[in-house]
């Protein structure tokens, strides 16, 4: 048995943690935004996974270490400084469209991004469908 995931879905009100936790109206409008998009994008309704992210669907995993539990198909976290965006898989299709993205940093596991205005929403809806697609096959 392998070590649990910390981070869980948990039974807070989306909209009520954006209220509570974002203190900018842009951001604020912004998130609504995102939630709106990545509801559509995904299907899936908006669950708050640990006490940040919002994330939109989930999958399975396992490792060949043992380790498995289950994770956010897509999602974003409203940070102090910028989104943290969970919307891409390493691929050559998914890099292509990094390039178009717009303005943003690469982290470990997520893009950041200060403002939507700052990248291209198209570009963001492709590399979401290819990643839940990624998870799903």
């Amino acid at each position: 048995m392998g070590k649990e995931n910390k981070t869980k879905v948990t039974e807070i009100e989306v909209v009520d943690f954006i209220n509570s936790f974002v203190d900018s109206e842009e951001k604020k409008q912004d998130s609504l935004q995102l939630i709106e998009l990545m509801k559509k994008w995904s299907g899936f309704e908006p669950k708050m996974w640990g006490p940040t992210i919002i994330g939109f669907g989930s999958y399975h995993y396992k490792y060949a270490s043992g380790h498995e539990g289950d994770c956010l198909l897509i999602g974003f976290s409203p940070r102090k400084k910028e989104f943290s965006l969970y919307v891409y898989t390493p691929n050559q299709n998914n890099l292509d469209l990094l390039n178009k993205l717009g303005k943003f940093k690469m982290g470990k596991a997520c893009i950041y991004v200060n403002r939507l205005i700052d990248i291209d929403l198209d570009v963001l809806k492709e590399l979401c469908i290819a990643t839940i697609k990624s998870h799903s096959s």
